[in-house]
């Protein structure tokens, strides 16, 4: 990008603090969370759910770190762009996704009520117990990270793949 290209955006926000450095045992623990819900599920996927979760919360902290680690591990750019329009464009994605995206929504959304019968129904068909723990779990997770980069203003754009939050 130019200078001049720069110049023009609007200016870059700051964060109201830095919360992994005046609770690092909360964020460690997060950490934690985090990589043992993930375990034994499908990156790719995992990523679908974090990026669906952060656009309904309006993260977008996490909405550049989970598109940035999503491209880097294979997902197609269209993919990405069609998620906030997933029902319109479900032949984009597998039942098995379809389902976690569901879930996703409906776990994140809890203003609506509560998590359907028939939404947990599907997702149940398309995961084994264990797994549909740790999806779940994972759901929770990106939920609560979304919640803590917003209240704190973590600051979009500076995240690098591989780059740990």
């Amino acid at each position: 990008m130019t200078p001049e290209e720069t110049a023009r955006r609007a200016p870059e926000h700051s964060p109201r603090l830095d919360w992994s450095q005046q609770a690092p045992e909360i964020y460690q623990a997060m950490v934690r969370l985090d990589a043992a819900a993930r375990k034994g599920l499908d990156p790719t996927l995992l990523e679908l759910v974090k990026i669906r979760a952060s656009q309904l919360n309006h993260c977008a902290f996490c909405l550049d770190m989970h598109t940035k680690d999503a491209l880097a591990a294979g997902e197609s750019l269209e993919r990405i762009i069609q998620l906030s329009a997933w029902e319109e464009s479900r032949h984009f994605y597998t039942e098995k996704e379809l389902a976690a995206i569901e879930l996703t929504e409906a776990i994140t959304v809890l203003t609506d009520g509560f998590v359907p019968d028939e939404v947990y129904e599907r997702a149940a068909k398309q995961f084994d117990e264990a797994e549909l723990t740790r999806l779940i779990a994972s759901i929770t997770v990106i939920n609560a990270w979304n919640r803590f980069a917003v209240s704190t203003r973590m600051v979009p754009g500076h995240y690098q793949v591989g780059q740990h939050r």
